[in-house]
């Protein structure tokens, strides 16, 4: 396998050139995803897009539950995080990474984001705002890979809504409401005003991670 920088930098190259280093948590998410990789060198990487997409999906149950049952919500969607970036770390730095694969990682990266926004409506938010929620998840990707088609080689900067930020604030918010309802704190009503101000504040992320990613495209776009 590569060395933990030539992968960062490798990880660079397949997306338009942004810098982990830009964003401490991406940095550290990617530089984990990296380290939980290294025993599983030569596995297939398809085998952890699978299981990423099973445990986004699964993250639904739970949810509907309720209750303590949302601690194992935030836990499925946190797995599938980061088994979403093992693939990831285990094909571009085993060196089998390849444009049908990152294809693929995308589009199941969208439909995982899809379960999250799912399992937020289902554990009390809004149906709008779960709504949102999923919209502000699809939404940048959408206008990189549009920007892409137009020419546009680099993405700019790393943005405060990122795959990380998302899975981070779905599991916290999904796992912090189910530790409230387990302990009785709050009373009934707790664990959906969580989950209700988790979505709301993902949703403020994504409209300023959005604003970020504007700003750089409408300059890489000027003709």
């Amino acid at each position: 396998m590569l060395s933990r920088d030539e992968y960062l930098a490798a990880w660079a190259g397949w997306h338009g050139g942004s810098d982990p280093a830009d964003s401490t948590l991406v940095r550290g998410w990617l530089t984990l995803a990296y380290t939980l990789a290294r025993p599983f060198a030569g596995r297939s990487p398809l085998l952890a897009t699978a299981l990423g997409l099973l445990a986004a999906i699964a993250a639904v149950g739970p949810a509907v539950a309720g209750g303590g049952w949302l601690v194992a919500a935030g836990l499925l969607v946190g797995l599938s995080g980061l088994l979403d970036s093992l693939d990831g770390a285990l094909a571009i730095a085993g060196g089998t990474a390849s444009r049908r694969g990152f294809v693929l990682d995308s589009a199941v990266d969208r439909l995982t984001e899809v379960a999250y926004a799912g399992a937020l409506w289902a554990a009390g938010a809004p149906g709008w705002l779960a709504a949102a929620f999923g919209a502000l998840c699809w939404l940048p990707d959408y206008l990189r890979a549009r920007a892409g088609q137009a020419g546009v080689a680099e993405t700019g900067a790393i943005s405060v809504w990122e795959r990380p930020t998302r899975v981070v604030m779905a599991g916290f918010t999904l796992g912090g409401a189910g530790v409230l309802a387990a302990l009785g704190v709050g009373g009934p009503d707790a664990a959906g005003w969580v989950v209700t101000c988790g979505a709301a504040v993902g949703c403020l992320l994504g409209v300023v991670g959005t604003a970020q990613l504007g700003v750089q495209l409408r300059r890489a776009l000027a003709d």
